[in-house]
């Protein structure tokens, strides 16, 4: 949880109570990793029990994305608003794979500052001064925490993207409630054709495009985007 940008959670926390959270195996969060997306949103779904939080609003950016679809589907009930940033339901007929150059930076054990700016900003200068300043705010929050992710988690999160071939896409119907998908026209990890194609079945849903950014496009505007958040959260 320690790798969202601080500037984009404070603008939601600036009007709206905000809950962050590592799922089972991850960082500080005890048990083993899960390895699938469905266990993911049970992960989600027993710490809303743990809670007592009956009905919340769920927002998931890129595999989040797809576990707040997994525990949407599982309790439709407990949700009054989704919103699915710079992510996919899989099984989306014709998307687009990434080029196979963003599994091999990905993949590496360590990744620089290029490999981050690469994987989430366009190559433009202004993406690039507009990465480089949220991954500066991340190191700050990470030398604060010192939170680490062990590779088994890592693990865990690669096995489950891997088997989410079919997804739900075919029962992207079955969500009433409103949802807000969004992404960077630029992400060269899931490409923003995704969030087109998920509108065009969910029965209650905008799509939010930004032009000039990528996978992280919510830390590339993350006052803009915020906004447009609490906007939709407000409906």
């Amino acid at each position: 949880m320690d790798h969202w940008d601080p500037a984009f959670l404070q603008v939601l926390s600036d009007e709206r109570d905000v809950i962050i959270f590592d799922n089972r195996g991850v960082s500080l969060t005890s048990g083993p990793p899960a390895q699938s997306i469905a266990e993911m949103g049970r992960g989600l779904l027993d710490l809303l029990d743990a809670l007592d939080l009956p009905v919340v609003d769920v927002l998931g950016w890129s595999l989040g994305g797809m576990v707040a679809q997994a525990a949407v589907l599982a309790q439709p009930r407990r949700f009054r608003h989704l919103v699915i940033a710079g992510s996919t339901s899989q099984g989306v007929p014709h998307q687009p794979a990434p080029e196979p150059k963003v599994w091999q930076v990905a993949g590496r054990g360590v990744n620089d500052d290029e490999d981050f700016l690469y994987l989430f900003f366009p190559q433009t200068p202004a993406a690039r001064a507009a990465g480089l300043a949220s991954l500066r705010r991340l190191d700050r929050r990470l030398v604060e925490s010192g939170a680490v992710v062990a590779p088994e988690a890592v693990q865990g999160q690669l096995t489950a993207i891997r088997t989410f071939t079919k997804g739900f896409w075919a029962r992207l119907p079955e969500l009433q409630l409103p949802v807000l998908v969004a992404n960077g026209t630029h992400d060269v990890m899931i490409n923003a054709y995704a969030t087109y194609a998920m509108t065009t079945v969910l029965p209650n849903a905008r799509a939010l495009l930004y032009s000039d950014a990528g996978h992280a496009f919510l830390f590339q505007h993350p006052a803009e985007f915020g906004a447009e958040v609490l906007s939709f959260l407000g409906r």
